[in-house]
């Protein structure tokens, strides 16, 4: 009696038994006989956008106000902004542009391409939006970084940039009276 219960719970389990492998579904780009056109991988449907795709900040997103970069920041300039965009700066922008912006990282120094340095007129003139698009789309050798670094890093980096540009070409009137004697000291021992 016993060995007959036990095959016949073992037969129950066993016909009860479903893996998902037996679920109704299809295969990518297998064909489909409930389709007109026998394609079981759908086409999206006019006008809808992917979760996370939807990007309506037209400035967050591009950089640009109408067709013309922007100059002003989608996100707000504060010092957390600015620590980690030196973070991100260093690990994706430094080893081409050098820790202070001047085109002279370490990859330049072993035979790639120089960068052109951040602190030429032509740069420091540039809006915000520039150095975000060139980022998110690369410019000359420099490859597009859209997919390695999300949106508010970018703009954290512009911000770093913006900073290293000011640091590097700060008119001696602009420096307090105070560290202008420490200034004009170094200056002379060099």
């Amino acid at each position: 009696m016993k060995p007959l219960c036990v095959l016949g719970g073992v037969l129950l389990v066993i016909g009860c038994r479903q893996d998902m492998q037996d679920q109704p579904k299809y295969r990518p780009f297998r064909k489909s006989t409930f389709f007109g056109d026998e394609r079981s991988a759908r086409p999206r449907v006019a006008g809808t956008v992917g979760r996370g795709q939807l990007h309506e900040d037209s400035l967050l997103f591009s950089g640009k106000s109408g067709a013309a970069f922007a100059d002003a920041f989608p996100v707000p300039v504060d010092e957390a902004l600015l620590h980690r965009g030196q973070e991100r700066y260093r690990i994706y922008c430094a080893p081409c542009h050098g820790l202070l912006g001047r085109g002279d990282g370490m990859v330049v120094r072993r035979g790639y391409r120089p960068p052109s340095s951040f602190h030429v007129e032509r740069l420091r003139a540039q809006p915000a939006g520039y150095f975000f698009d060139a980022i998110s789309r690369g410019f000359g050798a420099m490859p597009d970084y859209a997919a390695q670094i999300p949106v508010k890093d970018r703009w954290a980096i512009v911000a770093y940039v913006r900073a290293l540009q000011l640091s590097q070409n700060v008119p001696v009137a602009d420096v307090p009276a105070d560290k202008r004697a420490e200034l004009e000291k170094g200056a002379e021992t060099q």
